[in-house]
Protein backbone atom coordinates (compact mmCIF):
# COMPACT_ATOMS: atom_id res chain seq x y z
CA UNK A 1 0.00 0.00 0.00
CA UNK A 2 1.49 3.42 -0.91
CA UNK A 3 2.26 5.91 1.85
CA UNK A 4 -0.61 8.18 2.87
CA UNK A 5 0.47 11.66 1.82
CA UNK A 6 -1.37 14.97 1.76
CA UNK A 7 -0.55 17.34 -1.08
CA UNK A 8 -1.47 20.97 -0.41
CA UNK A 9 0.02 23.55 -2.76
CA UNK A 10 -1.31 26.45 -0.71
CA UNK A 11 1.37 25.90 1.94
CA UNK A 12 3.81 28.61 0.87
CA UNK A 13 6.68 27.13 2.86
CA UNK A 14 8.63 27.66 6.08
CA UNK A 15 9.41 31.34 5.41
CA UNK A 16 5.69 32.06 5.14
CA UNK A 17 5.13 30.38 8.51
CA UNK A 18 8.02 32.31 10.06
CA UNK A 19 6.65 35.60 8.76
CA UNK A 20 3.22 34.72 10.15
CA UNK A 21 4.71 33.98 13.60
CA UNK A 22 6.65 37.26 13.56
CA UNK A 23 3.52 39.26 12.65
CA UNK A 24 1.39 37.40 15.22
CA UNK A 25 3.93 38.24 17.92
CA UNK A 26 3.94 41.89 16.77
CA UNK A 27 7.70 41.78 16.24
CA UNK A 28 9.97 43.36 13.67
CA UNK A 29 11.80 40.88 11.48
CA UNK A 30 15.11 42.38 12.62
CA UNK A 31 14.08 41.71 16.24
CA UNK A 32 13.60 37.99 15.64
CA UNK A 33 13.28 36.35 19.06
CA UNK A 34 14.78 32.96 18.27
CA UNK A 35 13.75 31.10 21.43
CA UNK A 36 10.12 32.22 21.22
CA UNK A 37 9.77 31.75 17.46
CA UNK A 38 11.50 28.35 17.54
CA UNK A 39 9.07 26.88 20.09
CA UNK A 40 6.08 28.18 18.12
CA UNK A 41 7.53 26.91 14.83
CA UNK A 42 8.03 23.42 16.30
CA UNK A 43 4.40 23.37 17.47
CA UNK A 44 3.21 24.07 13.92
CA UNK A 45 5.70 21.54 12.56
CA UNK A 46 4.09 18.82 14.69
CA UNK A 47 0.74 19.52 13.01
CA UNK A 48 2.31 19.49 9.54
CA UNK A 49 3.91 16.12 10.34
CA UNK A 50 0.50 14.90 11.50
CA UNK A 51 -0.96 15.95 8.14
CA UNK A 52 2.04 14.25 6.49
CA UNK A 53 2.57 16.94 3.87
CA UNK A 54 4.90 16.37 0.94
CA UNK A 55 6.60 19.69 1.74
CA UNK A 56 7.29 18.93 5.41
CA UNK A 57 10.98 18.30 4.67
CA UNK A 58 11.49 22.03 3.99
CA UNK A 59 10.02 22.84 7.40
CA UNK A 60 12.31 20.29 9.09
CA UNK A 61 15.36 21.99 7.57
CA UNK A 62 14.23 25.40 8.83
CA UNK A 63 13.41 23.95 12.27
CA UNK A 64 16.95 22.54 12.41
CA UNK A 65 18.37 25.96 11.54
CA UNK A 66 16.30 27.63 14.27
CA UNK A 67 17.38 25.06 16.85
CA UNK A 68 21.04 25.55 15.87
CA UNK A 69 20.72 29.33 16.24
CA UNK A 70 18.93 28.90 19.58
CA UNK A 71 21.69 26.62 20.90
CA UNK A 72 24.34 29.18 19.88
CA UNK A 73 22.53 31.98 21.67
CA UNK A 74 22.24 30.11 24.99
CA UNK A 75 25.97 29.31 25.10
CA UNK A 76 28.15 31.82 27.01
CA UNK A 77 30.06 34.12 24.67
CA UNK A 78 32.89 36.63 25.10
CA UNK A 79 31.69 40.24 25.27
CA UNK A 80 33.45 41.22 22.05
CA UNK A 81 31.51 38.54 20.13
CA UNK A 82 28.09 39.27 21.60
CA UNK A 83 27.46 42.35 19.47
CA UNK A 84 28.55 40.63 16.26
CA UNK A 85 26.28 37.63 16.88
CA UNK A 86 23.25 39.27 15.24
CA UNK A 87 25.12 39.44 11.94
CA UNK A 88 26.61 35.96 12.28
CA UNK A 89 25.52 33.00 10.22
CA UNK A 90 23.07 31.34 10.20
CA UNK A 91 20.91 33.89 12.08
CA UNK A 92 21.87 36.80 9.84
CA UNK A 93 21.26 34.70 6.73
CA UNK A 94 17.83 33.64 7.99
CA UNK A 95 16.83 37.24 8.73
CA UNK A 96 17.97 38.36 5.28
CA UNK A 97 15.98 35.57 3.62
CA UNK A 98 12.93 36.48 5.70
CA UNK A 99 13.24 40.17 4.80
CA UNK A 100 13.55 39.30 1.11
CA UNK A 101 10.52 37.01 1.29
CA UNK A 102 8.56 39.73 3.11
CA UNK A 103 9.34 42.23 0.33
CA UNK A 104 8.30 39.82 -2.41
CA UNK A 105 5.09 38.90 -0.60
CA UNK A 106 4.13 42.54 -0.02
CA UNK A 107 4.87 43.30 -3.68
CA UNK A 108 2.74 40.35 -4.82
CA UNK A 109 -0.19 41.50 -2.66
CA UNK A 110 0.13 45.07 -4.00
CA UNK A 111 0.11 43.78 -7.59
CA UNK A 112 -2.95 41.61 -6.89
CA UNK A 113 -4.81 44.59 -5.41
CA UNK A 114 -3.86 46.80 -8.37
CA UNK A 115 -4.93 44.11 -10.85
CA UNK A 116 -8.29 43.78 -9.10
CA UNK A 117 -8.77 47.56 -9.22
CA UNK A 118 -7.99 47.75 -12.94
CA UNK A 119 -10.21 44.78 -13.68
CA UNK A 120 -13.12 46.66 -12.11
CA UNK A 121 -12.44 49.77 -14.22
CA UNK A 122 -11.68 48.32 -17.64
CA UNK A 123 -13.45 45.38 -19.27
CA UNK A 124 -11.14 42.70 -20.58
CA UNK A 125 -10.98 42.72 -24.38
CA UNK A 126 -12.10 39.48 -25.97
CA UNK A 127 -9.60 37.46 -27.94
CA UNK A 128 -9.29 34.01 -29.38
CA UNK A 129 -6.64 32.78 -26.99
CA UNK A 130 -7.68 29.73 -24.95
CA UNK A 131 -8.64 30.51 -21.38
CA UNK A 132 -6.36 29.24 -18.69
CA UNK A 133 -8.02 27.65 -15.69
CA UNK A 134 -7.39 29.42 -12.41
CA UNK A 135 -4.90 27.75 -10.14
CA UNK A 136 -6.88 26.79 -7.01
CA UNK A 137 -3.69 27.10 -4.95
CA UNK A 138 -3.73 30.84 -5.65
CA UNK A 139 -6.97 31.30 -3.70
CA UNK A 140 -6.54 33.09 -0.40
CA UNK A 141 -8.55 32.37 2.72
CA UNK A 142 -10.03 35.69 3.75
CA UNK A 143 -10.37 37.01 7.28
CA UNK A 144 -8.65 33.93 8.74
CA UNK A 145 -5.25 32.89 7.43
CA UNK A 146 -4.27 29.35 6.62
CA UNK A 147 -1.82 29.29 9.51
CA UNK A 148 -4.62 30.34 11.88
CA UNK A 149 -6.45 27.16 10.84
CA UNK A 150 -3.34 25.05 11.32
CA UNK A 151 -2.97 26.56 14.79
CA UNK A 152 -6.62 25.77 15.53
CA UNK A 153 -6.03 22.17 14.45
CA UNK A 154 -3.07 22.03 16.85
CA UNK A 155 -5.38 23.02 19.71
CA UNK A 156 -7.87 20.33 18.65
CA UNK A 157 -5.15 17.67 18.63
CA UNK A 158 -3.99 18.66 22.12
CA UNK A 159 -7.44 17.88 23.55
CA UNK A 160 -7.64 14.25 22.39
CA UNK A 161 -5.68 11.05 22.09
CA UNK A 162 -5.15 10.24 18.43
CA UNK A 163 -5.25 6.64 17.26
CA UNK A 164 -1.81 5.71 15.95
CA UNK A 165 -2.17 2.82 13.53
CA UNK A 166 0.76 0.61 12.59
CA UNK A 167 -0.71 0.14 9.11
CA UNK A 168 -2.04 3.18 7.28
CA UNK A 169 -5.77 3.04 6.80
CA UNK A 170 -7.27 5.31 4.17
CA UNK A 171 -10.32 7.31 5.15
CA UNK A 172 -13.34 5.35 3.94
CA UNK A 173 -15.46 8.43 3.29
CA UNK A 174 -14.32 10.70 0.44
CA UNK A 175 -13.46 14.31 1.22
CA UNK A 176 -16.36 15.45 -1.02
CA UNK A 177 -18.77 13.79 1.43
CA UNK A 178 -17.20 15.67 4.34
CA UNK A 179 -17.43 18.91 2.35
CA UNK A 180 -21.16 18.43 1.73
CA UNK A 181 -21.87 17.37 5.31
CA UNK A 182 -19.97 20.25 6.92
CA UNK A 183 -21.59 22.72 4.52
CA UNK A 184 -25.03 21.48 5.54
CA UNK A 185 -24.18 21.79 9.24
CA UNK A 186 -22.86 25.33 8.88
CA UNK A 187 -25.89 26.44 6.88
CA UNK A 188 -28.25 24.87 9.41
CA UNK A 189 -26.53 26.49 12.41
CA UNK A 190 -25.61 29.81 10.80
CA UNK A 191 -22.07 29.61 12.23
CA UNK A 192 -20.08 26.82 13.83
CA UNK A 193 -16.84 26.60 15.80
CA UNK A 194 -13.99 24.95 13.91
CA UNK A 195 -13.31 22.55 16.79
CA UNK A 196 -16.88 21.19 16.69
CA UNK A 197 -16.27 19.48 13.34
CA UNK A 198 -13.87 17.06 15.05
CA UNK A 199 -16.17 16.03 17.90
CA UNK A 200 -16.56 12.28 18.25
CA UNK A 201 -13.47 11.25 16.30
CA UNK A 202 -9.86 10.55 17.17
CA UNK A 203 -8.81 8.74 13.99
CA UNK A 204 -6.03 10.44 12.11
CA UNK A 205 -7.45 9.79 8.63
CA UNK A 206 -10.83 11.27 9.49
CA UNK A 207 -9.33 14.33 11.21
CA UNK A 208 -7.17 15.07 8.16
CA UNK A 209 -10.16 14.63 5.83
CA UNK A 210 -12.30 17.03 7.90
CA UNK A 211 -9.50 19.62 7.95
CA UNK A 212 -9.14 19.42 4.16
CA UNK A 213 -12.92 19.68 3.76
CA UNK A 214 -13.00 22.92 5.75
CA UNK A 215 -10.20 24.31 3.58
CA UNK A 216 -12.16 23.32 0.47
CA UNK A 217 -15.25 25.22 1.66
CA UNK A 218 -13.25 28.35 2.48
CA UNK A 219 -11.18 28.35 -0.71
CA UNK A 220 -13.67 27.28 -3.36
CA UNK A 221 -17.22 27.75 -2.04
CA UNK A 222 -17.04 31.22 -0.48
CA UNK A 223 -17.64 29.99 3.06
CA UNK A 224 -16.21 32.47 5.55
CA UNK A 225 -14.17 32.20 8.74
CA UNK A 226 -13.43 34.65 11.51
CA UNK A 227 -11.37 34.58 14.69
CA UNK A 228 -12.67 37.21 17.15
CA UNK A 229 -9.75 36.68 19.53
CA UNK A 230 -6.17 35.94 18.45
CA UNK A 231 -5.43 32.31 19.28
CA UNK A 232 -9.08 31.71 20.12
CA UNK A 233 -11.85 29.74 18.47
CA UNK A 234 -12.35 30.07 14.72
CA UNK A 235 -15.95 30.34 13.53
CA UNK A 236 -17.00 29.08 10.11
CA UNK A 237 -19.97 30.74 8.41
CA UNK A 238 -21.91 30.10 5.17
CA UNK A 239 -21.45 32.25 2.06
CA UNK A 240 -23.19 35.58 1.83
CA UNK A 241 -26.32 35.47 -0.37
CA UNK A 242 -25.37 35.12 -4.02
CA UNK A 243 -21.65 34.76 -3.29
CA UNK A 244 -21.12 31.00 -3.53
CA UNK A 245 -18.55 30.37 -6.25
CA UNK A 246 -19.45 26.85 -7.35
CA UNK A 247 -22.34 24.39 -6.96
CA UNK A 248 -22.29 22.36 -3.78
CA UNK A 249 -24.44 19.30 -3.22
CA UNK A 250 -25.30 19.37 0.46
CA UNK A 251 -25.35 16.04 2.19
CA UNK A 252 -27.01 15.14 5.48
CA UNK A 253 -25.78 17.09 8.47
CA UNK A 254 -23.83 15.30 11.21
CA UNK A 255 -25.64 14.95 14.45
Amino acid sequence: MPDYRVQLDLYAGPLDLLLYLVRRSELDVLELQIARITSQFVEFLEVLEFLDLDQVGEFLVTAGTLLEIKSRLVLPQPEEEAEAEIEDEPRGDLIQRLLEYKRFKEAAIALEERAALWQDRFPRLSDERPRQEKDPAADRIRQVELWDLVGALARVLRTRTIEREHSVRHEEEPIAAHVARIAARVRAEGRMPFSAFFDGTNRRGRIVAIFLAVLELLRHHAFRAEQPVDGGEIWVMPPLPGCERSPLDDGPADK
